[in-house]
């Protein structure tokens, strides 16, 4: 006999900020495992977008199942439509869910949003960003896929800069942290990594530069982050998003540097700003392992009734830990890192 709606649980799940691969594996394994214990899921469409314009949908196995190898979020994601100031409506609509609790997957603005809520609001979060930069965990989903996307485009690009005896700047997200940037240029094997945690010198750059040219290096490889900048120099900020909680947006940086770099060493030089392919692409198998143990988790916890956690990666393993963790500072790349001294060792510019 099929059992009752009325008498399960229901549980919410929404999605906020940016998108990041994975968000369909949190959400798939999740449900799948709330489903096979008599929980009702709703899906909140459009982060908390949804709360306010009351705009959600049940979650059936049908409805989720083989998604998690999809990129995006099947149930939208915005950082539009913050809490601050308008808690009480937002406790208001999110009444009308008649939910016991929520899962929460987001970044540093979704959690701050939500902690003034609590402990009126039941809820358990999930950390998500591509940068990796959120306090609280060792790595995030979607990190890898960001990663992998670097990778493989700088891998690409090779071949058309050593084709034409070129110089290619890549520039990659991550805003204040050069995670992907770290990431994706040390697996690459790229001839230059730049951060924003590093600013660089510009007369030491233009060295190793010409001293590749010099030993007859066809092609020149960069990948740069889009917060880095030369010593005594700022960040630059291509536009500003009114009413956002990060209102710069960074970019062009590898632009200026490709005409730099060409103008200072006459070696032709070309640029590439990567941009939102590093959120489009479908999970990696290593963001697919992640998302799974980490929902399973989720889940766990409200089988549990334990309120209040987050669910984190740290020390070789997915585990839990208290929600505050994840509304520290942002974790950045520190300079003296292992990821750096590896590139040291190869020989890299960094």
């Amino acid at each position: 006999m099929t059992a009752n709606n009325s008498n399960k649980k229901r549980i919410g799940i929404l999605t906020g900020g940016g998108d990041a691969p994975g968000l369909n594996g949190i959400i798939e394994s999740t449900t799948r495992v709330l489903l096979q214990n008599n929980y009702e899921i709703i899906g909140i469409k459009d982060g908390f977008e949804g709360v306010f314009n009351e705009d959600s949908i049940p979650l059936s196995l049908e409805r989720i199942r083989g998604y998690h190898a999809e990129a995006g979020s099947i149930l939208g994601a915005s950082n539009k439509s913050p809490i601050k100031g308008r808690e009480k409506l937002f406790i208001e609509k999110f009444s009308k869910l008649n939910l016991h609790g929520l899962i929460a997957v987001g970044g540093d603005g979704t959690f701050s949003g939500l902690s003034h809520l609590q402990p009126r609001i039941k809820m358990i979060g999930l950390p998500k960003t591509i940068d990796n930069d959120l306090s609280g965990t060792e790595i995030t989903f979607g990190y890898d896929t960001a990663c992998a996307v670097v990778s493989e485009s700088v891998d690409a690009l090779r071949a058309t800069a050593e084709t034409h005896r070129r110089i290619i700047v890549v520039e990659t997200m991550g805003r204040t942290a050069g995670w992907i940037a770290l990431g994706g240029g040390l697996s690459s094997y790229s001839d230059v990594i730049l951060l924003p945690e590093r600013p660089f010198s510009k007369l030491a750059l233009l060295d190793f530069v010409k001293k590749k040219k010099q030993e007859g290096q066809r092609g020149l490889m960069v990948v740069i982050s889009e917060g880095a900048a030369a010593e005594g120099e700022e960040a630059q900020v291509a536009f500003k998003v009114l009413g956002s909680p990060q209102a710069e947006r960074y970019g062009g940086v590898s632009q200026n540097l490709s005409r730099w770099l060409e103008a200072e060493t006459g070696w032709e030089s070309r640029n590439v700003v990567l941009g939102h392919l590093q959120r489009s692409r479908h999970p990696t198998t290593t963001d697919r392992f992640l998302t799974l143990a980490m929902g399973v988790e989720a889940a766990r916890l409200v089988q549990e009734d334990q309120w209040n956690h987050a669910v984190v990666y740290r020390a070789g393993r997915v585990q839990r830990a208290p929600l505050d963790d994840l509304m520290g500072p942002a974790r950045l790349v520190n300079p003296q890192h292992h990821w750096v001294k590896l590139a040291e060792s190869l020989g890299t510019f960094i």
